[in-house]
């Protein structure tokens, strides 16, 4: 529970932790990150810090990629892009 819309939960290949997108810092609500938690709710990581919305992730089966879609870069309000980071612990 952080009091702020989570949505699209997505598990890390080892099923030890959730990627999920998140606005529990958001002003306005719109601005939405991606975090990752572990499963007992401890350890909330952001790994993404921009304005604009971060969703919809998944990492790679063999968990060394994170796919996200974002509206940064956006050309119009509201286009969405996909981003392909590697993925270090």
């Amino acid at each position: 529970d952080l009091g702020a819309a989570n949505f699209c939960p997505y598990f890390t290949p080892d099923g030890r932790r959730c990627g999920l997108p998140s606005s529990p810092h958001a002003r306005p609500e719109r601005e939405v990150g991606r975090f990752v938690i572990t499963l007992d709710g401890s350890g909330l990581h952001q790994i993404t810090f921009t304005p604009e919305f971060d969703g919809f992730p998944m990492f790679s089966p063999d968990g060394t990629k994170l796919v996200w879609c974002s509206n940064r870069n956006g050309t119009v309000r509201g286009e969405t892009n996909v981003f392909i980071a590697d993925w270090v612990e």
